[in-house]
């Protein structure tokens, strides 16, 4: 049963119901995200969960860095196509083009990401190059919506929180012993 309920939803701030989103998040996965095992853990997620889940470390990724350095860090074909369909779950219809655009022109160079010196490589590589533009777009992108994939994930829950996990206003209190006056 979910932490955040439909009252802590409508009294928080975006950055508060993001902190409260994050714990969720942090409640029910185990597996930490450079895990093998992380991606079998999301898919079992609310499909809003699973879309946030997936979205977190491209938010950091283009915070700290770029998309290409995204993939160098997140090596995974299996979480990319993760990523798109979270950003296209979140209504970041925009940002998942970017991403699917940067992740086509990454493939070509996979191996080199994979490898154990490609932060090196792709320092003035072919890939950095490509992906200026692309960064453009989705730091443009990310600027209409306060520089976060993180805000797009309280629209969401606000717009959709049974596609959270959220079934009622309150969760259910724990069952308590009944005390019969005599």
């Amino acid at each position: 049963m979910s932490i955040i309920t439909l009252k802590a939803i409508s009294a928080s701030s975006d950055d508060e119901l993001v902190k409260l989103l994050g714990k969720e998040l942090g409640r029910r996965i185990a597996a930490k995200h450079s895990s093998s095992v992380f991606v079998f853990e999301i898919q079992k997620l609310p499909v809003g969960l699973r879309a946030m889940a997936a979205t977190y470390e491209l938010d950091v990724s283009l915070t700290l860095d770029d998309l290409g350095w995204h993939f160098g860090n997140w090596h995974s074909l299996t979480m990319a196509e993760e990523t798109i369909r979270g950003l296209e779950e979140l209504g970041a219809s925009e940002l998942a083009n970017v991403f699917r655009e940067a992740l086509r022109l990454a493939v070509r160079y996979w191996p080199m990401l994979g490898s154990k010196d490609w932060s090196r490589w792709y320092q003035g590589s072919p890939l950095e190059k490509a992906m200026e533009l692309l960064n453009q777009q989705a730091w443009s992108i990310l600027k209409r919506n306060k520089n976060r994939i993180f805000y797009y994930w309280a629209d969401y829950a606000r717009k959709h929180p049974d596609r959270i996990g959220i079934t009622s206003a309150y969760t259910a209190p724990e069952p308590t012993a009944l005390s019969v006056e005599g």
